[in-house]
């Protein structure tokens, strides 16, 4: 596949351990790329190298084989952009902002524009000085998206937005991702990134520590199981199973078993002869592999 954003050991460092470190990283065409991590790890530091807006230490970004910072004039136009903090220019009104970014971005069809209006509830003749956190982060998301950019570059797109809007603009996002744009989206949510996303990304400390296929999470080898019994002799029984019991509570009479997929029906055949209150699976989920991650990393070191 076509790489459009490569990140080639990217370092941005402002002393005292603080920045980005050694990063690389690949997005391929039509490929939407989670990048998580908590506050001030380094998402917004390599965004703003990949847009071209500050100078690597060493290493570099490119995108689509051009080098972001000596090109950062090109790429822009290439890239639909919300930033994660946001500065209006000294605009009136929304719909002066929107009029002054179709300008520079040749965008004589405002149609798009006004559907993006209309689905999040935007009110775009408000002052820019007077909106509020939720109706800047609407208008910046129009903003970036109302020209059809190929490529789209969301840092935390969703602070500020409440919850049906941010399900609106889930919505706007994957219908984006099906058309086959290249996404990079930073946030720190991570069922955020799971519901849009194909591959995630971690970022810890200015360092990226493990980047996984989200296909992988939810079709991993081995599943988890909650069992409860409603007998002791029952529970007792199911010890000399010899399924791996990952952890047990005998006060409730529960165990907690790890078995490859292709056990599941041997397992629930052979429940069958027992006298059991609840089984439920425990889901594997993106936080818990990179929990998983961080304290196999944490162990190492």
């Amino acid at each position: 596949m076509k790489t459009v954003i490569s990140i080639e050991h990217l370092s941005k460092d402002y002393g005292n351990n603080r920045g980005v470190f050694d990063e690389s990283l690949a997005i391929h065409e039509g490929e939407m790329m989670g990048f998580v991590g908590t506050n001030g790890s380094g998402k917004t530091t390599t965004i703003r190298c990949l847009m071209g807006f500050i100078k690597p230490t060493a290493g570099a970004v490119f995108v689509n084989g051009l080098e972001s910072y000596a090109n950062a004039p090109i790429i822009t136009k290439q890239i639909g952009y919300v930033p994660g903090e946001i500065a209006f220019p000294d605009l009136a009104t929304g719909n002066g902002f929107l009029r002054s970014q179709a300008e520079f971005l040749h965008l004589k069809d405002m149609s798009y524009a006004n559907e993006l209006i209309k689905r999040l509830q935007l009110d775009p003749r408000a002052g820019l000085k007077h909106m509020s956190k939720g109706m800047k982060q609407k208008t910046a998301i129009v903003a970036a998206l109302m020209a059809n950019p190929p490529i789209i570059i969301l840092d935390e797109p969703t602070t500020g937005l409440d919850p049906l809007m941010r399900q609106s603009f889930v919505s706007i996002i994957k219908e984006e991702h099906a058309k086959g744009k290249t996404i990079f989206m930073s946030s720190h949510m991570f069922e955020e990134v799971s519901d849009t996303c194909d591959r995630v990304a971690l970022i810890s400390d200015g360092r990226l520590i493990d980047s996984v296929s989200i296909a992988s999470i939810e079709n991993r080898p081995i599943q988890e199981f909650k069992i409860e019994f409603k007998k002791p002799e029952d529970y007792q029984r199911f010890h000399r199973e010899k399924y791996p019991i990952i952890r047990e509570q005998e006060a409730f009479q529960q165990v907690t078993i790890s078995i490859p997929r292709g056990d599941i029906a041997s397992l629930f055949e052979s429940l069958a002869t027992y006298d059991v209150r609840f089984i439920s699976e425990i889901r594997y989920t993106l936080a818990k592999h990179f929990q998983e991650v961080l304290k196999e990393k944490n162990n190492v070191q």
